[in-house]
């Protein structure tokens, strides 16, 4: 019993709180337990204060007790990335040069919104060193495993929010998105993610890769995401890039289906080949079993009543040059005031991509600001054709844990070009490989029309049905 209602989703939890058929403590206490069991050999969380953690379910249990919930979320337990400032929890960044002796007194925006409503913050989730990788694997924390296969990275930078997620260690998570790094995870463990379009979901401090990063839901259902938007995208005036909030209710509209959209499919985006540039020559081709699931995927729209097209190359491989130039640049900004000794402690693989930012001209940083803009444009008038874009989330599958294959280390091709357009888009699972591990569809839509994400993924995960639990999970479930 306590191992299902781990895998209750927060809509549920909430709807058994209003009936008192459940309680926020024996929720709490149950994941709490089933962190206790599975971190060890997952490693996903790096900090929880469990006394805090239960004192808060307590004060929420007392609210339901008395019909009087905080807000949309009460009850309901989350966990954050450490890369995102939360009251009373260490906010390290993955990294051994963030003194841990501070006052920790400030949330951020998204994490104040889900207080505000009453949510149980858990603890922190484990990042590569400020986010800068596509595994989780950091000098402070060590190595983030993935559930389907303990061998296995579950993705980066949100790894240990994703892995946390898919294990039934909490409904809900903040992720954080510069490159990929909340879809990326979420399709290498089978759950769900939704990078916001940019500014939506207002962030502060922006960290390292704050022109690029956007902050988002991780859920494993799709009602969830919806349900933590409505929440998270609370104004906030400490980000000066937020949008000005519309007040949307992200669960209105969102069963609505997809019939009579029009919509683009590319199974590569035009990028599946070897790509030259900064980082190497890179083979992105597409692994066949993941176009396999992929295309079986993109033609349940086509049962749904959707318009589907397929279209070519959507001449995108300048955004992959555009966004190393400034991933280089802001890493470098990162570490600029650090001193030797900080420096000394640095992942290596980031302290080369701070030292090659600080060979990029000023000029050559303009390009790539002024690329950006282009870059921009050219999807605002895809859109005026397409009310959304398919495509894979990742071009393999899940790589070893402890070991980034070179032909990994460029920037993600099919997910970096979205954070330079501000896009939003998710990743929604849509199979498993014969090998048993996920593999995700990304769903890309115009600037500002995230409820429009949201609506198509959820007419497709209700067309697709319940997604299998991770085989760690099964092993014991």
């Amino acid at each position: 019993m306590a191992e299902e209602v781990c895998y209750l989703s927060a809509i549920q939890l909430i709807e058994d709180y209003r009936r008192k058929q459940l309680s926020p403590v024996e929720v709490t206490r149950a994941i709490l337990d089933r962190i206790a069991q599975y971190n060890q050999r997952l490693n996903a969380f790096c900090f929880i204060d469990g006394k805090s953690v239960m004192a808060a379910a307590a004060e929420s249990e007392a609210r339901w007790m008395k019909g009087e919930p905080k807000g949309l979320v009460d009850g309901v337990p989350v966990s954050i990335k450490d890369l995102v400032l939360t009251k009373g929890c260490p906010t390290l960044f993955g990294s051994k040069t963030t003194d841990p002796n501070q006052p920790w007194d400030e949330d951020a925006p998204a994490v104040a919104r889900l207080r505000e409503h009453g949510a149980i913050i858990l603890g922190k989730t484990t990042t590569p060193e400020f986010g800068f990788q596509i595994v989780t694997v950091s000098p402070l924390t060590g190595i983030t495993h993935n559930p389907w296969n303990l061998e296995k990275s579950p993705g980066g930078s949100s790894g240990g929010a994703a892995a946390a997620v898919a294990m039934g260690m909490g409904p809900l998570a903040i992720g954080t998105d510069g490159g990929g790094s909340i879809r990326i995870p979420s399709s290498w463990t089978g759950v769900y993610g939704l990078k916001p379009s940019f500014g939506r979901v207002p962030h502060y401090p922006r960290g390292a890769f704050g022109a690029l990063s956007h902050v988002g839901p991780m859920t494993r259902k799709v009602e969830d995401a919806a349900l933590m938007m409505t929440v998270i995208t609370g104004p906030d005036p400490r980000d000066w890039y937020a949008l000005p909030p519309d007040g949307r209710d992200y669960r209105l509209g969102l069963n609505e289906g997809v019939k009579g959209l029009k919509l683009a499919y590319s199974p590569d985006l035009g990028l599946g080949k070897k790509i030259r540039g900064p980082w190497g020559e890179i083979d992105y081709s597409v692994n066949p079993e993941i176009t396999g699931l992929i295309s079986k995927a993109v033609s349940l729209f086509s049962d749904l009543g959707a318009i589907v097209e397929p279209v070519e190359s959507l001449e995108l491989e300048e955004a992959l040059r555009i966004h190393s130039t400034l991933w280089v640049v802001f890493s470098a900004r990162r570490i600029r005031a650090f001193s030797p000794e900080q420096r000394s402690l640095l992942d290596p693989g980031f302290l080369r991509l701070a030292q090659a930012g600080e060979s990029v001209g000023i000029l050559d940083f303009a390009e790539a600001l002024a690329g950006r803009e282009t870059l921009g444009q050219k999807m605002n008038l895809f859109h005026t054709r397409y009310d959304l874009l398919l495509a894979p989330t990742f071009h393999v599958t899940a790589p070893d844990a402890s070991n980034l294959p070179d032909e990994l280390k460029g920037p993600p091709a099919l997910t970096c070009p979205f954070n330079g357009t501000k896009q939003p888009a998710a990743s929604i699972p849509c199979g498993l490989t014969s090998k048993g591990l996920p593999v995700g569809l990304q769903i890309i839509g115009p600037l500002y029309r995230d409820d429009l994400v949201l609506r198509a993924s959820r007419a497709y995960e209700s067309a697709r049905g319940n997604f299998p639990l991770p085989t760690l999970a099964r092993a014991k479930f």
